[in-house]
């Protein structure tokens, strides 16, 4: 899709709570406490009013059915905005910007506000299918008779917990177990896992000092920095961590160092069409939408995490662009290892021609221009508040850049899929 064929569309940064390990600093908070503070700054209190608002978490709660229009009740937002939720796995809020682009496209909305949400240290856990027929038998009967009798029909085998975990339904596997198999197939090594890791810490420590955050985070309990970058973290302490999810075979490369951690935290973005941008506070960073992907591979067939570098050269062919015409890289760092294989595949002539069915040369990858502030592997990965903070954190680095300049931002999915953004300076 061709944002730009129907109507000029912009992103514009938003604001995000500070990303804190799960179980750590914003613990006590779930998923619409997170939100709240974030969009309560968003609406600057009345005085901004979005024509819709798309939310997201990828952690189901069976409290609410539609959290967008729960966050926006509670953080006294006008109550006469249409709101929706809307769930990609990892790709979720960015999925959200699409969507958001969609409603914009056809002039009757000028402005949208979209996010998303993750409280992994607020897991809510399930009963077992059978286990739930049986409580809401036993809820249901009348008199202690029978309550009794529809007690005893509960058997131990139907007695069990149904626990999210961070894996794939489909293949049972977890997605570190899926990235383990990636990196022996295009032979991406420890050493150069641990180097995007270490590089991931250093740069958003960098940016941190330099205040490049300050204006992007709400503070939420007093907590005003991620609190997951690690001053500490050198090369040699990378190598010494044990791989993470293959125990066992002597081969495994992925350890928690180069790999996301689990973390809480929201973000959000403002998605405008030209009118829009009058409503969106002065001096925020903004840059055009130029275009968009979603892609998806068979799971089965090839690597669960690959479905980027299909995204990215489908992209980049449609717009007659090549990898170094971009300025600035901005990619979800789920593994160093997913990061590594989607670019070793993006260089590959005979993957491109043969696989993703592209004949324009794509050039060289500049490593170079990669998450310049740091990734998802310093910064933490609130499942659904990811999209957000990668497309704001671009939107404000890319519009200190060149007119014309071009940002590509690029989101891995559990599922095979993926999502990929091109961005440019007015």
């Amino acid at each position: 899709m061709n944002a730009t064929a129907a109507r000029s569309l912009w992103l514009a940064a938003g604001k995000r709570t500070p990303f804190a390990k799960a179980e750590g600093a914003l613990a006590q908070h779930n998923a619409i406490a997170l939100s709240v503070p974030v969009l309560r700054v968003m609406f600057a209190a009345g005085a901004v009013r979005p024509d819709v608002l798309i939310w997201g978490t990828v952690i189901p709660n069976l409290e609410y059915s539609n959290l967008a229009r729960e966050v926006l009740i509670d953080a006294g937002g006008d109550r006469t905005i249409p709101a929706f939720s809307t769930v990609l796995a990892c790709s979720t809020s960015m999925v959200g910007v699409i969507e958001a682009a969609g409603l914009l496209a056809n002039g009757t909305m000028q402005l949208a506000l979209v996010g998303g949400v993750e409280a992994m240290s607020h897991v809510q856990l399930g009963l077992s299918a059978r286990l739930s027929q049986h409580v809401r038998r036993i809820a249901q009967a009348r008199g202690a008779r029978a309550r009794l009798r529809a007690l005893a029909a509960v058997r131990a085998r139907d007695v069990h917990l149904y626990i999210p975990r961070v894996a794939n339904r489909a293949t049972g596997r977890s997605m570190g177990e899926h990235c383990e198999e990636m990196a022996r197939a295009w032979h991406i090594t420890r050493t150069a896992q641990d180097a995007i890791a270490f590089a991931s810490h250093q740069r958003a420590l960098a940016a941190q000092q330099r205040g490049f955050f300050d204006d992007l985070i709400v503070p939420v309990d007093g907590v005003a920095h991620d609190t997951l970058p690690r001053a500490e973290t050198t090369a040699a302490r990378l190598a010494a961590l044990a791989p993470a999810f293959d125990r066992h075979s002597g081969q495994g490369t992925l350890t928690a160092g180069n790999s996301s951690p689990l973390t809480d935290g929201a973000a959000a973005i403002w998605v405008a069409a030209e009118e829009g941008l009058a409503r969106v506070p002065a001096g925020t960073a903004k840059v055009r939408l130029v275009d968009w992907e979603l892609a998806a591979i068979d799971l089965f067939a090839e690597g669960l995490l690959m479905a980027p570098s299909y995204a990215i050269a489908r992209l980049l062919a449609r717009q007659r662009l090549r990898l170094p015409d971009i300025a600035l890289w901005e990619i979800h760092e789920a593994f160093a290892a997913q990061v590594l294989a989607n670019i070793a595949a993006l260089e590959d002539r005979t993957f491109v021609t043969e696989r993703i069915g592209i004949t324009h040369e794509l050039g060289s990858f500049p490593r170079e221009r990669i998450n310049p502030n740091g990734g998802s592997i310093a910064l933490g990965h609130p499942f659904a508040a990811t999209g957000a903070r990668i497309l704001s954190q671009a939107a404000k680095e890319l519009a200190a850049m060149a007119s014309g300049s071009y940002a590509i931002v690029s989101i891995c999915a559990d599922g095979g899929q993926g999502s990929v953004m091109l961005l440019q300076t007015p």
